[in-house]
């Protein structure tokens, strides 16, 4: 930055030696980009040239770029010697991937742990580690201190990287170097101190000994420095920095707007950064005060990362908002430090170290995950088929375009390493179903020229000109939701807005440049003569809008039954994903099968559980005899009975098992005698008891039954007598692991001693310990009880619902610019509002019907509002908006400069598109059908919900929308309706 002499910077050699060490050669580079960026263009050329066309050697050369950039990922991955679906990130569902949870350091913290500091934590961490919104990472609150964090596929050398975003604290802050001309008296005071902080007489802290990050000195300019010796054991030194007493004055990163990229004056990577106007004043003032004096002399601002001095720049001049953070920095550090300044500072420091670190298995078992397969791979051979068969050669053109589709949107998601889960490739199958949708406009487009008498020629060109406008308004329109979702929207629905981002352009591409070429090509070459298709629909003469009453009634009918059924049902609508509940770790004696313990454990629990196969990160041969049990269950639901969640899921999880051939890990334990401490009249000493058991277990097990019982003691009026638990301290006795055994894990112990504080007198500590031992012996273990939050926080479930408000208002603004008339997106977004609680109410009243026999069926279950369901949503209403602006782009060029609208105009236009709404809609209810019918569990809530958006969004459309519209273009008064009613009349007059 202007203004500032970096002396820290140079980290070039550094970026050479890590450059260095790529196995890449310089050749292999410049092959790759010849092959990529220059091979397909000069392959256009020869191949326009060999067809006579030259003037089409651009265009063919810019397709086989984009086949050939959008394959890339998959051709790496093979010429590495790999499969080609590593270049494919697959989901926690598919692939499995690490849990770690983390506890916050209490005693490190200055502040009060909250229900409202961890949220801010979770946020902040969710930002750190998925910063574009792509990745299927969940962060939640378990108990309250501690943050689980659960990332799919990730690698050793990933997690550690995660580790490091997660645990760092993230401070930025700017202070004054102390130097002995301006702050002489602090200077003396400090180095006469071992202390690090100094303070004035009212306690506030205006200097301290901060770590010098690296092996950089600091003794210019008059700058005060000490050595250090580090925890590593490395020496080090500290500078002294004078703080500013009062906080609200304090240059810090919570007036932090953006970090990005940059470099410094000798082009080594560096970090610039922009306050917002409150952190520019006073960024202002500081460095304006401490300018260079008349004379020369300098003095230096402190740049502090987690409290460590990262550089010391000279301060040439005034700085206001913007400025730059110089250091040695790697490439990848860059990127790790842009994470965490974006995302903001940790509330309160976490413990370096996961409490529990495990990695899973796939959530789905793998005869789920095959079904989900099957279905996707039938699905889309059955889209292609029916283009096929329905449009022929034109079929052909669709289904060149589908697959490049296709492969554009997977090479997309590859190099933005976007995460895939079961429903998002299903999703990805109805893209294509839907991208469809395009090629129909255009072909139904042809079909009416053809029609009019055009030559073949004529009507490619007129089709694809005609079609072009609608495809462009009714996919901007779904565009600007997606803009809007991902800028807004929680990560969950980031990740479905970058989604529906590119296969929309995608689609758009393929369809309109694409499928023009090839048309273009084949008409010229006359390699076709004729386009013939099939034909569903002839030249209908439907009354559509005369049907608007009994269609407003049976809709708001449907809505008014679903909304009730929604009401009934409560919390019972949503699945863990939205309501937390409580989580349990068990153990197996001999390995056993995912598959089968869900399907026990769904009898006693039902459908609305996870289950998780864990295994410990330092012993593979765990594998097969952890799980992780999440059920809705909380203290809430079981309040009536009298116990709590613990308790119900003990009794419910040994009666799964009891009587087949999975022996749960069970552990006894016996206590010793309790010995009172000795403290001093001012400090009592407390208790300890030594604690024995049966088999291994950890420390944080024990005390969490421990902590348990003496929840449960009560005083004679039936109140708790604990409401705060008091301090326990756990410590290992002795351990069975062999010395060099690196398979067992260190932290578990036959034998415990249990030291108690004051405030727990021993006869409860000894009611406690025999509640405990009987909980023991008659119950199987659970290494690990805690209750979890939901995976969407409330302040992102919130964020969430914002960006769809302000999506329907992005709506209603676009179309009321393409359409000249806010009517017209005033009555798309009445529909949109109508298929979302339609769909709603269908799902609660699906769920409903389940137990019945029509529900067994039609194949329905006990359905619950998760994140895959909330994917399914949001594609109802681009389906539906699609669907909808396509019939008001007819409307509009039936109606031309007409200032009426009247109900023969609508028919026209329903009437004219029906053959197009039809089509899209069987071919997207092919793959949807086939998805419900044979997807497995993975899929069937979400293709549920799509296979009743679709029927629902066509049905909207015509029965909704255009009705809707008509109303409000002729409300009482209006100058529509004065010229509609003049052009009945004459209608009328006309026809008498």
């Amino acid at each position: 930055m202007t203004g500032i002499d970096f002396h820290s910077a140079g980290l070039i050699a550094a970026e050479v030696a890590d450059n260095a060490t790529s196995k890449v050669s310089g050749w292999y580079i410049l092959l790759v980009i010849f092959v990529v960026f220059v091979l397909p263009f000069i392959l256009g050329v020869i191949i326009a040239r060999a067809l006579k066309l030259k003037e089409f050697s651009r265009k063919i050369g810019l397709v086989l770029f984009t086949a050939v950039i959008a394959a890339t990922p998959f051709i790496w991955q093979i010429a590495n010697g790999n499969d080609w679906r590593n270049a494919i990130r697959l989901g926690i569902d598919l692939a499995g991937g690490s849990n770690m949870v983390f506890e916050v350091d209490e005693a490190g913290s200055e502040k009060e742990l909250s229900n409202d500091v961890m949220d801010q934590m979770v946020g902040a961490i969710g930002r750190r580690i998925n910063p574009s919104g792509t990745e299927e990472v969940t962060v939640r609150k378990v108990g309250q201190n501690r943050i689980e964090v659960i990332v799919p596929g990730a690698d050793t050398e990933d997690v550690q990287r995660i580790k490091s975003l997660i645990t760092r604290l993230g401070s930025l802050e700017f202070d004054i170097v102390a130097n002995r001309r301006d702050h002489a008296s602090i200077v003396a005071r400090a180095l006469e101190s071992p202390r690090k902080d100094i303070r004035d007489g009212q306690g506030r802290v205006i200097a301290s000994w901060r770590e010098v990050n690296g092996d950089d000195s600091y003794t210019e300019d008059q700058m005060v420095s000490r050595p250090i010796t580090r925890e590593d054991g490395t020496q080090g030194e500290e500078v002294l920095v004078i703080i500013e007493p009062n906080e609200d004055r304090r240059v810090t990163g919570k007036y932090l707007v953006r970090a990005r990229q940059s470099t410094d004056q000798n082009g080594a990577p560096a970090v610039a950064f922009t306050f917002n106007a409150r952190g520019g004043t006073l960024f202002s003032q500081l460095t304006s005060k401490n300018r260079p004096s008349k004379d020369g002399f300098h003095r230096h601002l402190a740049v502090l990362l987690d409290g460590k001095v990262q550089s010391a720049p000279r301060l040439i001049t005034t700085i206001g908002s913007e400025g730059q953070i110089t250091g040695r920095f790697t490439q990848k550090e860059i990127s790790s430090l842009l994470n965490v300044l974006n995302a903001g500072a940790l509330e309160v420091p976490l413990k370096p170290e996961p409490v529990s670190e495990f990695s899973i298995s796939p959530l789905l078992g793998s005869d789920v995950q095959e079904k989900g397969k099957q279905a996707i791979i039938i699905a889309a051979i059955a889209v292609i088929v029916f283009m096929l068969i329905y449009y022929r050669f034109a079929g052909v053109v669709a289904n060149i375009c589908l697959t490049l589709n296709l492969l554009l949107v997977m090479g997309c998601m590859s190099f933005i390493d976007a995460t895939f889960t079961l429903p998002g490739l299903a999703g990805l199958v109805l893209t294509i179903g839907m991208a469809v949708d395009a090629n129909v406009l255009i072909f139904e487009r042809i079909r009416e020229e053809k029609s009019r008498g055009s030559s073949l020629r004529m009507a490619i060109n007129n089709g694809f000109a005609r079609a072009f406008t609608t495809i462009i308004d009714a996919n901007l329109t779904t565009l600007i939701v997606a803009v809007v979702l991902y800028i807004i929207g929680t990560d969950q629905v980031r990740g479905f807005a970058v989604t529906l981002f590119i296969g929309i352009v995608m689609s758009m591409f393929t369809a309109l440049y694409v499928g023009r070429l090839i048309f273009d090509v084949f008409e010229r070459k006359r390699w076709i003569s004729d386009l013939k298709m099939m034909s569903i629909v002839g030249n209908t003469n439907i009354d559509f809008i005369n049907k608007r009453k009994i269609a407003a009634f049976f809709s708001v009918l449907l809505i008014l039954i679903g909304m009730v059924v929604v009401s009934s049902r409560g919390k019972e609508n949503f699945d863990i994903d939205f309501t937390g509940g409580t989580m349990v770790t068990f153990e197996f004696e001999d390995k056993q099968e995912i598959d089968t313990i869900r399907g026990l454990l769904q009898k006693e629990f039902g459908n609305s559980l996870t289950l998780e196969q864990l295994q410990l990160s330092n012993d593979p041969g765990s594998e097969g005899r952890y799980f992780r049990l999440r059920t809705t269950l909380n203290d809430a639901d079981t309040e009536n009975e009298g116990t709590k969640a613990t308790d119900s899921i003990r009794t419910k999880l040994d009666k799964a098992f009891e009587a087949s051939a999975q022996k749960l890990r069970k552990v006894t334990m016996d206590f010793g005698e309790i010995k009172k401490l000795e403290g001093s009249e001012n400090s009592p000493a407390g208790s300890e008891v030594e604690l024995t058991f049966s088999g291994d277990l950890k420390t944080s097990t024990v005390e969490t039954y421990l902590k348990e019982a003496i929840a449960s003691i009560e005083n004679a009026d039936g109140s708790e007598k604990y409401e705060r638990i008091p301090e326990i301290q756990l410590s290992g006795v002795s351990s069975d692991s062999k010395e060099g055994d690196t398979t067992a894990e260190s932290n578990r112990f036959k034998k415990m001693m249990a030291q108690a504080g004051p405030d727990l007198l021993v006869n409860d500590l000894k009611t406690a310990l025999v509640a405990m031992q009987e909980v023991m012996a008659t119950t199987a273990i659970l290494d690990e009880v805690n209750s979890f939050d939901s995976s969407v926080a409330s302040e992102m479930q919130e964020s969430a619902i914002l960006a769809m408000l302000i999506s329907l208002v992005a709506i209603v603004a676009y179309i009321w610019f393409r359409f000249q008339r806010i009517t017209f997106g005033l009555a798309a977004v009445v529909a949109l509002i109508h298929d979302v609680l339609v769909v709603l109410g269908l799902v609660a009243l699906g769920a409903y019907l389940s137990h019945t026999q029509l529900g067994l069926l039609m194949g329905l279950n006990d359905f619950k509002i998760n994140l895959p369901m909330i994917a399914a949503f949001l594609t109802i209403v681009g389906y539906s908006l699609n669907d909808t602006i396509v019939v008001f782009d007819r409307i509009r060029e039936v109606r031309g400069k007409n200032p009426a609208l009247t109900t023969t105009m609508v028919n026209t236009s329903l009437n004219q598109t029906m053959s197009r709404t039809l089509l899209t809609s069987i071919t997207t209810l092919i793959v949807v059908l086939i998805l419900y019918a044979i997807g497995g569990e993975g899929i069937h809530g979400f293709a549920y919900c799509l296979v009743l958006g679709v029927i629902v969004g066509t049905y909207s459309s015509i029965f909704i929308a255009s009705p809707v519209l008509v109303w409000l273009m002729n409300r009482p008064g209006s100058a529509t309706a004065r010229a509609t009613q003049q052009s009945e009349r004459q209608t009328s007059v006309s026809k008498s």
